[in-house]
């Protein structure tokens, strides 16, 4: 079992919902790569996006609206 560190994960980041919401998109986006691809992994899609972010390989836009 992989332990993660949530509090590093969240170190600059403004919301804990925005970086599960981004780590759950990445995954979705592998899952279709290795489904179109026909690649077989296996690392579970949501580690390798945790992976990613903790790599700061991808970042997390704030969006322009006020809502």
């Amino acid at each position: 079992m992989h332990t993660i560190n949530v509090d590093e994960m969240f170190n600059g980041r403004k919301s804990r919902y925005a970086l599960v919401i981004a780590v759950a998109k990445r995954a979705r986006q592998i899952t279709k790569k290795q489904e179109d691809e026909g690649v077989i992994s296996d690392e579970k899609p949501v580690l390798s996006a945790i992976n990613e972010f903790k790599q700061h390989k991808f970042n997390i836009l704030a969006s322009d609206d006020d809502e």
